[in-house]
């Protein structure tokens, strides 16, 4: 019964009231400076000029998309050797995630993922009323023993980020393989490869063979990364006809705007695109590791990264937070994630060769390795 005098309203699931709301990166200083933004993981080479011409060029706004993404997805099916059948387009890969949960999990059900993965993972849960469950990591890195002890006959979807986000970590193919086999024929597992197209070759997790052949796995990409597409926000996936059936049937029905699926169909076509922005992040990933490997006195680590970022732990006496602070009197943002569990780290993201050389000199300095 409502107190006398109090009126009434809509009240919000309980579940929903359990979100935190996804908190983006940051492009500003607290006091509203702009700022070179290494805190979203976007490509600093920019967008494929074939893409951009694209997009310039798509059809009336006034007109609604193809529904189907149709274009797209045979775009892709060439490009990968999928069926077009099998993919499903999102408004990026974010979209799926949730859809994935959404189609799979409710009340009742639990959502399973490694601790410090990416935090959507645990809204994805939330937003459809099922408990979100962590498992326990290891040194950062996603654990296949602690994920396959943590499922229960509760356990609807298992979330494995690969490179995992906000770590940089990955799972081999025997790793992912291994975690598939683990787990009941009824749970999803759902690999979300955003940072795949940073990985070489012989490095492929095999998730895509794996969602080729299995009726429970589900592979998700997106054009946010190394494609340069981040502000069209475009996002795939592809899995068994059951699950692309399931997810078409609840996905926003004009989900891909006209324009993004013209620049995605570019991006496809433009594979050089791809390879210079993969051996740029090489190179300068490479040279930043090894900047932060040199400050290992000073209490300094950088955890092992396929992506293109670095997670910077501070275990001595340079703090995260002043870390964080003065690399934005440089005129830099980059990612601290205390929310989740991460107070002591810094996730940066790689951008061009001077943006890093100023990120090295800020921290060599604070360390007292500069003059």
């Amino acid at each position: 019964m409502r107190a006398a005098g109090m009126s009434k309203r809509p009240e919000v699931k309980p579940w929903i009231l359990g979100i935190h709301a996804y908190v983006p990166g940051k492009s500003q200083s607290p006091e509203g400076r702009p700022l070179v933004k290494l805190s979203a993981n976007e490509n600093p080479l920019g967008t494929s000029e074939a893409a951009l011409q694209a997009r310039s060029a798509a059809s009336s706004p006034a007109d609604y998309p193809d529904p189907g993404s149709n274009a797209l997805r045979a775009a892709i099916g060439e490009l990968h050797g999928i069926d077009p059948a099998r993919i499903v387009c999102g408004t990026g890969s974010d979209e799926l995630l949730n859809l994935a949960a959404q189609a799979f999990a409710g009340p009742g059900d639990e959502v399973l993922f490694s601790r410090f993965s990416f935090s959507v993972y645990d809204i994805a849960a939330r937003r459809c009323g099922a408990t979100p469950v962590e498992a326990p990591d290891k040194d950062y890195a996603t654990d296949v023993d602690a994920l396959l002890t943590a499922v229960t006959d509760r356990t609807r979807v298992v979330f494995v980020a690969n490179p995992n986000n906000p770590t940089g970590t990955y799972l081999s193919q025997s790793d992912i393989a291994r975690l598939h086999a683990g787990l009941p024929a009824e749970v999803l597992l759902v690999v979300d490869q955003a940072y795949a197209e940073y990985l070489a070759p012989e490095e492929d997790d095999g998730g895509l063979a794996l969602a080729a052949v299995h009726e429970n796995v589900l592979v998700t990409r997106t054009f946010s990364k190394i494609y340069g597409l981040a502000g069209e926000r475009i996002g795939w996936a592809t899995g068994a006809p059951h699950l692309i059936d399931a997810l078409n049937r609840i996905r926003g029905p004009f989900n891909v705007t006209i324009s993004g699926q013209a620049a995605a169909i570019a991006a496809v076509a433009d594979q050089a695109f791809v390879e210079r922005s993969r051996e740029h992040n090489r190179a300068e990933l490479t040279r930043f590791t090894t900047a932060i490997e040199a400050l290992g006195n000073h209490g300094l680590r950088p955890v092992p990264s396929k992506a293109n970022f670095l997670l910077v732990l501070f275990e001595g006496d340079l703090t995260a937070e002043r870390a964080l602070g003065e690399i934005a009197n440089a005129g830099y943002a980059v990612r601290h994630l205390p929310g989740q569990g991460l107070p002591h780290a810094l996730r940066i993201t790689i951008g061009r060769s001077g943006d890093m050389d100023e990120i090295i000199k800020v921290l060599r300095r604070l360390t007292g390795e500069s003059a």
